[in-house]
């Protein structure tokens, strides 16, 4: 019987549980907030396969063997950004990875906003 018609009693958990398991129920990364286009990449350094790190852990880090965003980072393994951002910040408390964050005053170049609002017009 295909899947989309069982009763919700009948699907089974569904794609919830997983992620919450996987990061124990966590809500917020160790170490500070991670904005949405942070930057993360790998530190070269190899992840020791460790009862405490799951498969998610080692596909974050082989995708950030190239600089990517947060939620580029959520977009390539289809999970929710709050689970990428508490794993993120397991990686980077154990030195595994580094974030760097926007820097506001580049937010805040009015000329850099202008050319951009306008390159998104010519969209």
């Amino acid at each position: 019987m295909p899947h989309s018609h069982l009763r919700p009693s009948q699907r089974g958990p569904g794609p919830v549980v997983r992620p919450y398991a996987l990061v124990r129920g966590r809500t917020r990364p160790g170490g500070g907030a991670l904005d949405v286009i942070s930057i993360a990449y790998s530190l070269g350094a190899e992840v020791p396969d460790t009862a405490d790190l799951e498969p998610e852990h080692h596909a974050l880090v082989a995708c950030c063997a190239r600089p990517m965003t947060v939620a580029d980072l959520s977009a390539a393994l289809h999970l929710p950004l709050v689970v990428i951002r508490v794993l993120l910040g397991d990686l980077r408390d154990r030195g595994f990875i580094h974030i760097e964050q926007p820097q506001p005053e580049r937010l805040n170049n009015v000329r850099l906003l202008r050319e951009v609002a306008d390159g998104l017009r010519r969209l």
